[in-house]
């Protein structure tokens, strides 16, 4: 039937023997990004009292997500050059030896140091098997890999912290790193397994030096503005790294060595469309990663706990809406969830700020629930649209990105709402009244990302998904 895949995917399928260890390999490879996250920051006090270098650890999380996002960003061209099969390896080896370096580090700038390799090797991890999730499983049985990824993140979520937190107490806190060490060694022998050994003979050897020294360079910025002090340097170098990144996509389009699609970014076609909600979607959401569990600790009274437990709504809505919806086969129906989900994220987010209004917890925990029902309908079929509606020249450029670019969205759009809190009084407010107001502002700017990010998805969702899988 027109509009419909022909073979029914299940769920069982994915566990079957010809997925069963590539379903495996590639969660295991979001567990590394999603698990050392939670460990890290549950552990990092700790290893602070130890080391010392309070003022350092910001620099800590900062590191790891700008290493992270520059290892993704040359992805495409490690697969190229090198096959995934050896990208995977050599990017687990880094990550495995960013993890002993901070995990035995002796002083606060060697765990730093462990940070960087942890960083990069996880961005090339999480880059590289994107890339593979359309080379090895069929069309249908795509949703249901970013299903399954999704109930890793929602395990991290909830597991990480937990698990972080008893090891530290029990062992150290350098236990609560290494314990990465057995899983990357585990996930480097699935990927001798499952991955095969190919590379791309006709893959540019000249490096795209202009560009990754621009992205670097704009990465950097964001960094150093997220930690400022001063509204007026964060403003300025917020718009610096924006002319940088700008700069990276327009001399990359005229580059022989190109790192991007080549319609990267352009409104007229759907990857350059797709590019921007992956964006949008992730900067507009970043307000409520950064300042929800510290509200509702602030402004309605709630302890740690309970705190980050009505925070973990998103994440647990979004997983369920993953699994749910993995199932469509109506073509129609997936062009509609592409739209539908950020429309759902500026309903959430519109929700949130009406809950900061009112006072009404309630309505916070609704915005949260549309918020992570508007990623969990939607993430999965666009970027699995993506991927497919690539030209095959493009394909791995375009597949890498696509986690890459949601981890700068966020990077971008903590760095953005921050400075937009300070201006708004956030950082001097006395009162709850003054933060309040001050987040009211944060929520209308998230809202106002969020709705061209919506608009993008309105035009796109029509583009994708055109052809009946034989």
């Amino acid at each position: 039937m027109e509009g419909q895949l022909s073979i029914d995917a299940r769920w069982r399928e994915m566990l079957a023997p010809g997925y069963a260890a590539a379903t495996a390999t590639l969660c295991l490879g979001v567990a590394l990004f999603a698990f050392n996250g939670f460990l890290v920051s549950t552990a990092l006090p700790s290893a602070v009292d130890e080391l010392g270098g309070a003022a350092l650890i910001a620099w800590s999380i900062s590191l790891y997500l700008v290493f992270a996002i520059f290892g993704g960003a040359v992805a495409a061209l490690v697969k190229a050059r090198h096959g995934a099969r050896a990208g995977l390896q050599a990017a687990a080896l880094l990550f495995t030896f960013g993890t002993l370096l901070a995990g035995l580090a002796p002083a606060m700038p060697v765990l730093l140091a462990g940070r960087i390799f942890q960083g990069f090797g996880e961005g090339l991890i999480a880059a590289i098997c994107y890339a593979l999730i359309p080379e090895i499983f069929p069309s249908r049985l795509v949703p249901k890999v970013f299903g399954a990824e999704a109930m890793v993140w929602a395990g991290a979520a909830f597991g990480g912290p937990i698990i972080a937190g008893v090891i530290s107490e029990t062992v150290s806190w350098r236990a609560a790193f290494l314990v990465n060490v057995p899983l990357s060694l585990l996930f480097m022998a699935l990927v001798f397994k499952v991955v095969p050994i190919t590379r791309d003979e006709r893959a540019d050897q000249a490096l795209p030096v202009a560009q990754l020294v621009a992205i670097a360079g704009g990465m950097i910025l964001v960094m150093i503005a997220d930690l400022a002090g001063s509204v007026a340097v964060a403003a300025g170098l917020l718009l610096l790294s924006a002319f940088l990144y700008v700069s990276a996509v327009w001399v990359d389009r005229s580059s022989k060595a190109r790192l991007f699609p080549a319609s990267a970014f352009r409104l007229r076609g759907p990857i350059g469309l797709g590019l921007w909600v992956i964006l949008l979607m992730p900067m507009a959401q970043s307000a409520s990663s950064v300042y929800l569990v510290y509200l509702i600790q602030h402004l309605w009274g709630y302890g740690p706990t309970l705190a980050g437990a009505l925070n973990a709504v998103m994440a647990i809505c979004w997983s369920l809406t993953a699994i749910v919806v993995a199932g469509q086969a109506s073509f129609a129906l997936r062009r509609l969830l592409i739209w539908l989900g950020p429309l759902l994220l500026v309903a959430g987010l519109g929700a949130i700020f009406l809950a900061l209004e009112h006072d009404a917890i309630a309505l916070l925990v609704t915005g949260q629930a549309l918020t992570g029902i508007g990623f969990g309908s939607s993430w999965g079929y666009l970027c699995q649209g993506l991927m497919e509606a690539a030209p095959e020249a493009d394909r791995n450029r375009t597949s890498t990105l696509l986690p890459t670019l949601q981890s700068a969205a966020y990077a971008i759009g903590a760095a953005l709402l921050g400075l937009v809190a300070n201006m708004a009084g956030a950082a001097a407010a006395t009162s709850p009244e003054e933060l309040r107001h001050a987040m009211l502002v944060v929520f209308i700017v998230a809202t106002a990302i969020a709705v061209p990010g919506f608009l993008a998805a309105w035009r796109l969702s029509p583009l994708l998904y055109r052809r009946r899988e034989r």
